[in-house]
């Protein structure tokens, strides 16, 4: 199935948004939040830290009268500068273009799966600037077979978890983790699709460099097509 089919597949899976996250809230208490090189107010405070990070994405939930901010698929970021695991010295080899859709809100919030499956693969990714505690999800539809990651958890998400154990839809699978276990970002959840993890485990990559953006777009299609979030 090439991928205008897949991702046509993918939005058919359901009418309704799919929850990830459990927060008893309707969709007007999401708000879509602009993380890329182009928003100028990330300019005002130290992208450094994870606390300020923290603060801004409080205030702007707040100013707008929302509990969770959403997305970043594709969107080109300076956020990783920071950390070595994503830097390189040629420009076209920076890791900087985002894979999936984030989803910031308040740590230890109720992290759900989006569809039914089996337990893949998790694993503690604790690189400064990684996922942290990250599971990945294995669901098959009508023949077809892909994958979904949720990184950036607590550390009693992946705990007592085993390989192969069956999910439904709707379950709890995990909790967003804070500042010290999940990479040293603000909390949220950062939610991929994924077509073919080949063989990676507990782990993907969540960012593209320029130079291999197009063969990562085609294996990890945009996960609004399952949110919803947007039109």
């Amino acid at each position: 199935m090439n991928s205008q089919k897949f991702n046509f597949f993918l939005s058919k899976l359901s009418n309704k948004p799919l929850l990830v996250l459990d927060t008893n809230n309707t969709l007007d208490k999401f708000i879509e939040i602009d993380l890329s090189v182009k928003n100028k107010e990330l300019l005002n405070f130290d992208t450094y830290s994870s606390k300020e990070w923290e603060n801004y994405i409080t205030s702007y939930l707040k100013r707008r009268n929302s509990v969770i901010a959403f997305g970043g698929y594709l969107e080109k970021r300076n956020l990783y500068d920071r950390s070595d695991y994503f830097k390189n010295s040629i420009e076209n080899d920076q890791r900087n273009i985002h894979l999936g859709i984030d989803l910031w809100c308040v740590a230890n919030t109720k992290v759900l799966a989006v569809l039914d499956g089996v337990v893949h693969s998790f694993k503690n990714n604790n690189n400064y600037g990684d996922y942290g505690p990250t599971i990945i999800l294995k669901h098959a539809f009508s023949g077809q077979e892909f994958y979904t990651l949720y990184g950036h958890l607590s550390m009693c998400s992946i705990n007592k978890l085993t390989i192969g154990k069956e999910i439904l839809q709707g379950d709890t699978i995990g909790y967003l983790g804070d500042s010290k276990v999940n990479g040293d970002y603000a909390p949220h959840l950062h939610f991929q699709i994924i077509r073919d993890v080949a063989h990676n485990f507990g782990d993907y990559p969540g960012v593209s460099s320029k130079n291999n953006i197009e063969k990562f777009k085609m294996n990890c299609p945009d996960p609004n097509l399952l949110l919803k979030l947007k039109n």
